[in-house]
């Protein structure tokens, strides 16, 4: 019996050696082919663009192309619903934003859990959202705009990328804070919105820095403040929100990459630390800077934090503003 036990403990060890050894191995080795990039939004948009600058740097480091494939949709949720359910090796991965924990709530029969299902990589960046107005909107600041969209209720729309996008949730969360009443315009993509913006259709949105950065120059936007707790550098004369006259308005997007749930670990790492290399590299810190983005690096486990609380504190926002499907 004495034998058969020893016999046993040997079989163990060797298991638990070849088991490492396999893992090492395929860390090691990984990545050898082409690794597909899933963005769940329409090209051109505020993920599209970090995703092409980060897909780049990475293909280069690693030595893989990185594909880039949109599949937008449903709040995000088409697109990042098919890496859930991909292989889990690390050659099928999806940039999420703050939609990413958003989306629970506006659509309650996810077939997807936003945690359990992935296998975080790491937080990417963080940026402000810019509250834009048409310049034929008779406001040049947020008081006049509040005061505007009050007089006239309902009469204000303010365009978003779709229902359940964070600019959707950026411009619920002001109606809410302000008590005015505003029209929700959702379109498939942040481009879209933006075009209409400028050409007039909408009168407002709560839109990406580049769309700022591009329009409000030249005059065909006018920004009235950003939703972070700071000011930006790339628009260091627009005011925060809570400058701008409402108090405890702060929110930012950020943007994240995961991989199906059971992704292994050494793969995970790999990704990681590659990622935190063409982060803090002087190049990709001005792309990001033109992208309207700063790098925030983090590891999986505090991405994974980040969006258990965000779950929670974007559900409330939705509930307290009402926000329901359209």
């Amino acid at each position: 019996m004495r034998h058969f036990v020893r016999h046993l403990c040997r079989v163990a060890l060797l298991a638990c050696i070849l088991g490492g050894t396999a893992s090492a191995a395929l860390a090691q080795a990984y990545p050898n082919k082409p690794i597909k990039l899933i963005v769940p939004f329409a090209p051109g948009g505020f993920t599209d663009v970090v995703a092409r600058i980060l897909g780049q740097k990475l293909s280069v480091s690693l030595g893989q192309p990185f594909v880039i494939e949109n599949k937008s949709g449903a709040g995000s949720t088409i697109g990042t619903d098919f890496v859930a359910k991909a292989a889990p090796d690390g050659y099928t991965l999806v940039m999420v934003s703050t939609t990413h924990v958003i989306s629970p709530s506006i659509y309650p029969k996810l077939p997807y859990d936003p945690i359990k299902s992935f296998t975080p990589v790491g937080k990417l960046v963080d940026s402000a959202y810019v509250l834009l107005a048409n310049p034929k909107v008779p406001a040049n600041n947020v008081a006049e705009f509040i005061a505007l969209a009050k007089a006239s209720p309902d009469k204000i729309h303010y365009a978003s990328s779709g229902n359940g996008s964070s600019q959707h949730l950026m411009g619920g969360m002001f109606a809410a804070m302000t008590g005015v009443k505003m029209k929700h315009v959702p379109y498939k993509g942040s481009g879209a919105a933006a075009n209409d913006l400028v050409a007039g259709v909408v009168e407002s949105s709560f839109a990406g820095v580049p769309n700022a950065m591009a329009q409000v120059p030249a005059g065909r936007l006018k920004a009235l403040a950003v939703t972070t707790s700071k000011r930006i550098p790339q628009l260091p004369d627009v005011p925060t929100m809570q400058e701008a006259g409402v108090p405890g308005y702060s929110a930012s997007v950020w943007l994240g990459l995961l991989a199906p749930a059971g992704t292994p670990r050494d793969v995970v790492m790999k990704l990681n630390t590659e990622i935190a290399k063409v982060l803090s590299a002087a190049d990709t810190k001005k792309d990001l800077y033109a992208a309207g983005v700063e790098a925030d690096i983090s590891s999986p486990e505090a991405l994974n934090t980040l969006m258990v609380q965000e779950l929670d504190r974007w559900g409330k926002v939705i509930k307290d503003a009402g926000i329901t499907m359209q």
